[in-house]
């Protein structure tokens, strides 16, 4: 692995860093209204739940496009609401209100995506975030699955997710407290029961198994890009190691990549996770719509100060992939050697 030059200033230099891009961030979203803070983004999930009667209604035909519509409208919605409206309430970033923050974290997290809002927080924001590329700990090796090959990986497990989600979250259940566990387990089988009720009382679906068939086609609509994305922004990029983790701004900058703008992909899951995911890991409390808002500031103060700002196409990453799997996937990621950054 190519060692990381010194950056000029040593720890200090960066956390001075630091400071200053957080002064021009600031500046930036006290001069923003709340629509820009939280509204575009909250509007886009409400839009998403009024399209849903769109979509159940839509699958009650039996002409194949109308059909293949519905399940278009409703994954994409499904989506939407499971991951962009998740990841946002798991760092509180759609309402400033901690009650509110709280009640949409169990919706999103627990209702619409099936899994635990305690583990996700945990998972998501105090390892991933806090130990980003951090081997063992923050560096995304939770999708790592080295007993399967390539293609098998980049193209069937995807399918799994709508069933493993929920297993998963069983599974996470022994490790919370009983009184939340019963809270978990009640709102999970809410939200896939409210979406199997649906589908045969509004949808028409005449039995059982047609029903779960529609339910699996809509939750892995979009589970194909939403296992890459996860994989693409940080698998192949530095790790670290914990004693030897840089300081934040270099942790970030060098440990995290930008996708191009997408628009199916910047609807669903958001723009912190495809195009503004370098902004969003420096500044995990904002919205999509605010971090593609400080994006500019962002990427010029990175480029000023002689910082990397990893950006690549999804194709490129994913005939990456394809090409180097068993170096990426499934040996151990090697770790960077950091030269003047400790």
């Amino acid at each position: 692995v190519e060692p990381v030059e010194p950056a000029r200033g040593g720890a200090g230099g960066a956390d001075a860093m630091l400071r200053e891009l957080e002064a021009l961030v600031q500046d930036v979203v006290t001069a923003s209204s709340w629509w820009e803070r939280h509204g575009v983004d909250c509007a886009i999930l409400a839009l998403s739940l009024l399209a849903l009667p769109a979509g159940f209604l839509c699958l009650r035909s039996e002409n194949v496009l109308v059909f293949a519509i519905g399940v278009t409208i409703s994954g994409v919605c499904h989506y939407t609401l499971t991951v962009k409206g998740s990841h946002l309430a798991t760092h509180g970033a759609l309402t400033e209100s901690k009650r509110w923050s709280k009640i949409w974290l169990l919706f999103f997290v627990e209702v619409c995506t099936a899994f635990t809002a305690e583990c996700a927080k945990h998972g998501h924001v105090k390892m991933h975030h806090c130990y980003t590329n951090v081997v063992g700990l923050g560096d995304s090796s939770t999708w790592r699955l080295p007993c399967l090959n390539r293609y098998v990986y980049m193209f069937l497990a995807p399918l799994l997710l709508p069933i493993i989600t929920p297993l998963v979250a069983m599974e996470r259940l022994r490790q919370v407290e009983l009184r939340t566990a019963l809270r978990t387990l009640g709102l999970i089988s809410l939200g896939l029961y409210s979406q199997y009720w649906l589908l045969l009382n509004v949808s028409g679906f005449k039995s059982p198994r047609s029903a779960l068939v529609c339910m699996f086609l809509i939750r892995s609509l979009l589970a194909h890009p939403y296992l890459h994305v996860n994989i693409f922004q940080h698998i192949g990029l530095p790790m670290f190691s914990r004693d030897y983790k840089p300081q934040r701004i270099h942790m970030m900058s060098l440990g995290v990549l930008n996708l191009p703008r997408l628009p199916l992909l910047d609807w669903a899951f958001g723009h912190s996770i495809i195009s503004c995911h370098v902004e969003h890991h420096l500044f995990p409390r904002l919205s999509d719509n605010m971090c593609l808002k400080v994006k500019p500031v962002v990427s010029q103060f990175l480029r000023e100060k002689q910082l990397p700002y990893n950006e690549d196409s999804y194709q490129a990453r994913f005939w990456l992939f394809l090409r180097c799997y068993e170096e990426l996937m499934v040996q151990a990621p090697p770790i960077t050697e950091l030269v003047g950054l400790q």
